[in-house]
């Protein structure tokens, strides 16, 4: 999953890009207000959420909020606010956000509402994935091959999740880049094709040929 944080404060921004990467997420992040919403409004197809400041410099999170979703973006949005009164709760929420967090907040609890937002996407998702004998569980970032445990790395576990969630669909090698590693990564480098190389190795030489290559497009991951 890949999340945009629009935050003014680097230290934090910059913390909270580093707990949620570690966690197995790709993420980016913004220090205003104007530079948040241009994002948003042109590359929204792009994040699975949004995680947004309510005081920005140049524009407000609730304002972010209130026109992107005038402008019919859907993608959820987590607002971070100093602001906890009930009023000022209602006014976030009435925007458009999906919830808020007060400041200052745990990372736990942080991610527990990330988690709890992506468990309700518009489609109901399978909780558990499943090719074969792969079976990959999500939650407990967990894969198994008729039983036995197959020991990933994140960014492998990721990769593979991806293309177990658009089994039967190529995908290209720009779409595993964006969706998996942050905006700012050289889209030229070979890093997919040494993932998906390091992947088929680990989950075995059957298993190895659901990840099919698709000559100069990228990869699709097939049931048989």
């Amino acid at each position: 999953m890949r999340i945009l944080v629009v935050e003014d404060q680097e230290n934090l921004a910059k913390l909270i890009k580093k707990g949620l990467e570690a966690e197995g997420f790709a993420v980016d992040y913004v220090l205003d207000g104007e530079a948040g919403f241009r994002r948003i409004s042109m590359n929204h197809k792009d994040y699975d959420l949004f995680i947004l400041d309510w005081m920005l410099p140049k524009k407000n999170g609730d304002e972010i909020c209130r026109e992107a979703r005038a402008q019919k973006i859907s993608v959820p949005i987590l607002m971070l606010t100093a602001r906890d009164s009930a009023k000022d709760i209602a006014n976030g929420l009435d925007a458009g956000a999906d919830d808020y967090l007060s400041k200052p907040f745990s990372f736990e609890v942080l991610l527990a509402r990330i988690r709890a937002i992506l468990r309700r996407p518009k489609i109901a998702l399978p909780l558990v994935l499943q090719a074969g004998d792969i079976i990959l569980d999500p939650t407990r970032k967990q894969v198994s091959k008729k039983g036995k445990d197959v020991k990933l790395t994140l960014k492998e576990f990721s990769l593979l999740e991806y293309l177990m969630r658009n089994k039967g669909v190529t995908v290209t090698r720009e779409q595993i880049l964006s969706n998996i590693w942050d905006f700012a990564f050289d889209s030229f480098a070979n890093v997919v094709d040494v993932h998906i190389t390091n992947l088929r190795k680990k989950i075995g030489d059957k298993e190895a040929k659901k990840i099919e290559t698709v000559r100069g497009v990228g990869y699709r991951m097939n049931d048989n």
